[in-house]
């Protein structure tokens, strides 16, 4: 879970360096401030308590009204004898609108919450992650051309259980254990750099501007081996196949292009043994395939070399796969969350079609929806076509 949480902070830094590229770019929001949580994790039947913490978030350049935001939040407190460390790292779209000087805006985000063991009331031992979604809203009334202060109400949901011990974390749960909160927050917006008026008048009226760059990259990924990050099942073989969206998006960072990615798997084959336990342990040596899809809207990639024979790039991406059977445990998911990270090098050959060649860790677990949460991290290479559209000449 900790490494995850790295990830996806680096994730979020990497479009904060580029908003100074461009006067003309939409602005970035970037916020900071504290936040107040109705209950507590193990607050069951009258034995509740609120807990205090912090919260930042960062919303990207907006289409039409609408951003893709990015919200990291912690919390702290004591309730029922346990202490209450709780991480969230969520993703997701955040729609605005202007209402004289305000902006009024609602969201709705998904992704991890992590949390100390023992949370349990007397400090019994309980699951340390979940999968969360945060939905609601808020007001941003500004103060300076630069900063807003803003008031910001949601319903947040997990799916926390307790666990029968550390050595046999199977979950369980008690009457009463929440699943829903109320989540408030306050603090204050910083927007970087407004844009410039005469872009704003292109943006609006619909006037020529330069063609965006993309690709369109057909790709293939099969498994090479296997690795414990975020999974604790290893003895499954992954084979999927799709297209991958390429934009230019966010300027440059690090000297690379930062660009937005989206991905559509219609091809996934899982080949895992044929009989598991709980947990995703063979018990049979023989292998059988389910057939799935995958989709992952959500995604980032840097170029670098942009317009030379090779360049070198990193991707990061998540979404959701299914399955037509319950995989790596007959106690587990048909729907599954996906995090990927890939690296490799892209072969110019000629101004239209280059090929990309890279390895990549494709991890996919079901968050705890259900009580059996197996996941894996599959090591795999991939080899891909890519058509580029709007590009630039090349250079050596």
């Amino acid at each position: 879970m900790r490494s995850r949480c790295l990830i996806v902070l680096a994730l979020v830094l990497w479009p904060i360096a580029s908003f100074g590229q461009q006067e003309g770019s939409a602005p970035y929001r970037i916020y900071g401030g504290i936040t107040y949580f109705s209950n507590s994790f193990n607050g069951v039947h009258s034995l509740r308590s609120h807990l205090i913490g912090w919260d930042s978030a960062i919303s990207f350049p907006a289409w039409r009204g609408l951003r893709f935001k990015i919200d990291v939040s912690g919390t702290t407190g004591e309730n029922h004898g346990a202490q209450q460390h709780a991480l969230f790292i969520l993703g997701g779209g955040e729609y605005e609108h202007r209402v004289w000087r305000e902006r009024v805006f609602a969201h709705a985000l998904f992704g991890d919450a992590g949390l100390n063991r023992y949370w349990g009331p007397k400090g019994l031992p309980g699951e340390t992650a979940s999968f969360a979604v945060l939905l609601g809203g808020g007001l941003d009334t500004p103060i300076s051309r630069h900063f807003s202060v803003r008031a910001e109400g949601d319903m947040q949901h997990t799916n926390l259980a307790l666990v029968q011990t550390v050595r046999d974390p199977f979950p369980y749960r008690v009457p009463g254990l929440p699943n829903f909160m109320g989540r408030f927050s306050t603090g204050l917006v910083w927007t970087p750099r407004l844009g410039s008026p005469a872009s704003a008048l292109v943006h609006e009226s619909g006037a020529a501007r330069s063609p965006t760059e993309s690709e369109l990259i057909t790709e293939y990924r099969s498994s090479f081996g296997h690795i414990h990050i975020f999974a604790g099942t290893w003895w499954s073989y992954f084979h999927v196949a799709g297209v991958e969206y390429d934009r230019h998006s966010w300027g440059t960072f690090l000297r690379a292009r930062l660009d937005y990615v989206a991905e559509v798997l219609p091809v996934v084959v899982l080949e895992q043994p044929s009989k598991t336990d709980v947990f995703g342990d063979p018990l049979s040596t023989s292998h059988s395939a389910v057939m799935g899809l995958g989709i992952a809207p959500i995604g980032v990639r840097m170029l670098w070399r942009e317009g030379r024979n090779w360049k070198p790039y990193f991707i990061a991406k998540g979404g959701m796969i299914g399955f037509t059977h319950k995989v790596l445990s007959s106690s587990a998911s048909y729907e599954d969350f996906t995090l990927q990270q890939s690296t490799g090098i892209q072969f110019r050959l000629n101004d239209k079609w280059d090929i990309r060649t890279g390895i990549s860790d494709f991890h996919f677990s079901n968050g705890f929806l259900v009580r059996s949460n197996p996941g894996i991290d599959e090591l795999m290479y991939t080899v891909g076509i890519s058509r580029r559209f709007n590009t630039r000449p090349a250079s050596r």
